[in-house]
């Protein structure tokens, strides 16, 4: 058993399908608390809102299709993904001190442990096309 009352080797995903529609932050980020506290991880839910916050907000105002969310918890490790349709590469420039937006990827390489993305599919792959942002957040400090 870990600190958290978590046995080491628990495993569980959520996977939650994102219309486009600025709403559904708001309720991807209530979901996402829900989902820690209920699995004994609330210490992990202010940051793990921060950045599932910063990259569902991106899929809602950057594409114009669907979006989803999955949370997997694995070997004390917490991985928020978001996917969504477009396939355009994220941008993690850092934005200028003056710059009202663009900020979302930078505070996500700041509160994650790591970060990354990759492509989705090709036109003709039934999954479909676009890309997956991921970050993991891990329990220790």
């Amino acid at each position: 058993m870990s600190e958290t009352g978590e046995s080491d080797d628990s495993r569980w995903e959520y996977t939650l399908s994102v219309p486009n529609d600025p709403r559904a932050v708001t309720i991807c980020r209530r979901a996402l608390c829900l989902i820690l506290t209920l699995h004994g991880l609330p210490h992990l839910a202010e940051v793990a809102e921060l950045v599932a916050t910063e990259l569902v907000t991106n899929a809602v105002q950057h594409t114009e299709g669907p979006a989803a969310i999955r949370l997997r918890w694995a070997r004390g490790v917490l991985r928020v993904g978001v996917w969504d349709a477009d396939p355009t590469p994220p941008d993690p420039a850092r934005p200028g001190a003056l710059d009202e937006r663009g900020r979302g990827l930078a505070l996500v390489q700041d509160c994650a442990n790591g970060w990354g993305w990759h492509l989705l599919g090709r036109a003709q792959d039934p999954r479909g096309t676009g890309k997956f942002i991921w970050c993991e957040l891990t329990t220790a400090a």
